[in-house]
């Protein structure tokens, strides 16, 4: 690689950082949660949170009040394991979320998550971290289940395959979820860094569609943390059985600032 190509790589991870540390800051985005609550059966009140709520299994049941942007009693079903469902509250927005059961997250702009955030400690960019690989399909997709950061809890997630690549001569395979979108992949992974200078329960790379060899382009420069590794209050997956990598990836975003 040139000059000119490495320094044109550079500034392409830097362009993609910053706007990485822009979403983390976004007034309502994961570093505004202060508060977690787990709905059960039976309507529930919570201090400083307008409205009545509580589950029946299949959908979250929301009788509003006050600020909360609920007209009378309202159902929500959701995807487990999918995105939340964002609630007006006044200055502030509830989350809700389907993870097994139904939770409940306040998002507060004042965060002290947000308001002391000083970006995301990371390696620097190098593009030997830019590995090439192939897509080894499933004959079907399978329903794979891993853990949460969340004692007890899980999540079930669809692998289409695996991403197989090599490294110092070995061959490496990574157990890879359907991408955001419908398109390409996610794949949670740890690594000889984990708990080290990276966080030690997860990190999680997006990769690319597959050619039509079926190669793909793993980047570790661009391994996120998930919200986990920055707030207390967030329900992440673990990678599955066999996601852990025997060597240091020393590429990608370290462990969070105050989270060591």
């Amino acid at each position: 690689m040139t000059t000119v190509e490495q320094d044109r790589f550079t500034r392409s991870w830097q362009e993609w950082h910053q706007a990485r540390e822009e979403t983390l800051a976004e007034p309502f985005g994961w570093l505004s949660i202060t508060e977690l609550h787990w709905l059960t059966g039976e309507p529930q009140r919570f201090a400083g949170i307008p409205g009545t709520w509580h589950e029946d299994g299949d959908a979250a049941i929301v009788a509003g009040e006050g600020e909360l942007a609920v007209a009378g009693t309202e159902r929500f079903e959701l995807v487990n394991s999918g995105p939340g469902h964002l609630i007006d509250a006044g200055r502030r927005k509830i989350e809700l979320a389907r993870r097994s059961g139904y939770v409940l997250r306040v998002h507060d702009p004042e965060s002290p998550a947000r308001t002391g955030f000083r970006g995301v400690p990371a390696y620097e960019a190098y593009p030997a971290w830019v590995l090439e690989g192939v897509f080894e399909p499933f004959a079907e997709p399978r329903e794979v289940t891993v853990g949460a950061v969340v004692e007890g809890l899980s999540h079930v997630y669809t692998s289409p395959g695996v991403l197989a690549f090599e490294h110092d001569g070995k061959t490496h395979r990574l157990t890879a979820f359907n991408g955001r979108n419908g398109t390409g992949f996610t794949v949670l992974f740890t690594d000889e860094t984990s708990g080290v200078t990276t966080y030690a329960a997860n990190r999680s790379l997006a990769v690319g569609e597959p050619d039509a060899e079926g190669r793909v382009r793993l980047d570790f420069n661009r391994a996120l943390n998930l919200p986990c590794a920055f707030i207390d209050f967030a329900t992440c997956p673990l990678p599955p059985a066999g996601n852990h990598l025997s060597f240091a990836v020393t590429a990608g975003e370290k462990t969070p600032y105050g989270r060591g």
